[in-house]
Formats: C-alpha cells, sequence, structure tokens
C-alpha cells in the first residue's frame, strides 16, 4: 500500500456475507477506515496485490500488515473497540464460540453455497444440502427459544457472524425458509434485515478506481 496511507483501507463487495460481517463489526467499533468498493468480476489490481487469495473483504494497515480473513477482521476492530460488548460472548466461553463459527465458516457454508448456487455442482442434490443447512438452523431457532440472541442475552458476535450466511439461505427460496416452523429463528432475522444497522452497511457505493479515494467508512 502507499506510504501515505493514513487510515486502514478495507476492500469490500456489498452482497458478500463474509464482507458484511467484517463492516459490521467495523461500523460497530467505529474505527475509521477507507472503504474500497470492488466488482468480483472485474478485480482491481491493487486488490489483488494487497491479498493472494483475493477475495473480500481484505484490510490493509497502514505499517503494513494485511488481514483477509473476516473473523479476523472483526475480531482487529472489535479488540480495539467494543461498546456494544459484542465480544463478551468470547470471552465468557472462547471454546463454544469458536465451535460455533467452525460450523457456520466451515459445514454450513459448504452446504448453503451448494444448495444457493445448485447449478455450479454437478452431480449433486441441493434438496440435500437444503436439508442438511436446516438441521443447523433447527439448532439456532432452539438456541433463540431459550435466550433473545445466539451470543446470549444481547445481540454480539456470534449473531453478526452469522446473520448475513443465514440471510443468503433464506434468499435461496424465500417461501420455503419463511414457511420453516422457525419462530424464534424468523424473528431474529427480521429484526437484522428491518434494523438501522444493516441499512447502515448495505449502501451502494461506486466501484472503486486506481486513483481515486475510498469511502469513510466506521469511525
Amino acid at each position: 500500500m502507499s506510504a501515505a496511507m493514513t487510515k486502514p483501507v478495507l476492500w469490500s463487495f456489498r452482497r458478500c456475507p463474509y464482507a458484511m460481517r467484517a463492516r459490521l463489526a467495523v461500523a460497530a467499533s467505529g474505527v475509521a477506515v477507507e472503504l474500497r468498493e470492488i466488482l468480483l468480476r472485474d478485480k482491481p489490481a491493487a486488490f489483488i496485490a494487497a491479498s493472494s487469495k483475493a477475495t473480500v473483504p481484505v484490510l490493509c494497515n497502514p505499517d503494513g500488515t494485511v488481514i483477509d480473513e473476516s473473523r479476523d477482521i472483526m475480531f482487529w476492530a472489535l479488540g480495539q473497540n467494543d461498546p456494544d460488548n459484542w465480544l463478551a460472548c468470547w470471552q465468557s466461553d472462547k471454546a463454544a464460540v469458536e465451535a460455533f463459527l467452525d460450523r457456520l465458516d466451515g459445514p454450513f457454508k459448504t452446504h448453503l453455497d451448494r444448495y444457493k448456487y445448485a447449478s455450479r455442482y454437478a452431480g449433486e442434490g441441493d434438496t440435500d444440502h437444503r436439508s442438511a443447512g436446516a438441521a443447523f438452523l433447527d439448532e439456532v431457532n432452539d438456541k433463540l427459544s431459550a435466550q433473545p440472541a445466539l451470543s446470549g442475552a444481547e445481540l454480539g458476535l456470534m449473531d453478526f457472524a452469522s446473520l448475513p450466511f443465514i440471510r443468503q439461505f433464506r434468499i435461496a427460496d424465500v417461501d420455503w425458509f419463511d414457511a420453516q416452523p422457525w419462530p424464534h429463528l424468523h424473528a431474529w432475522l427480521d429484526g437484522f434485515l428491518t434494523s438501522d444497522r444493516f441499512a447502515s452497511i448495505m449502501t451502494k457505493y461506486t466501484p472503486w478506481k486506481e486513483g481515486e479515494s475510498g469511502i469513510a467508512f466506521g469511525g
């Protein structure tokens, strides 16, 4: 990155759930970054140079360090400032939170991809993957029946790390999803989708171009 860079740069794509949860954490923390929106079909050379993975989100610090995992970006932001105590669940039971996030980012995301984008995975049954993903969501609904949020009494890390992905699962077949017997999950997801917090991280920006300044975000 340029030596003149004074704020961290967050490379993002509006609809990517990984980028969504990174933006949620950065916005919640109040840490100021320069947001650079990209198109995945037309990735800027500067973005590709920033991380060999070339997948959003990527956060580049002025000191040259790069963070290219969304969970790590969440912890980076909240580790600097956590006014809403998103990390309380993590501080209370790190093993349980880690296990949940591993299942979310691993098996559940695999089933989500093969269900939502079934045409990309020839020979795999999308309904089988829907059923497997639904089993995970059964557990989410059960947990939400016993407490207001996955993170406990208040929304926190576990909620905002998972809500963008569960939103995607719903988008794959809205009518089917909304007909499922998940009253607590439906209320939880709807509360997020209609929130000012969600609206604030879904603003549409013109894709960044070389030589331009990014969008002031967070702060």
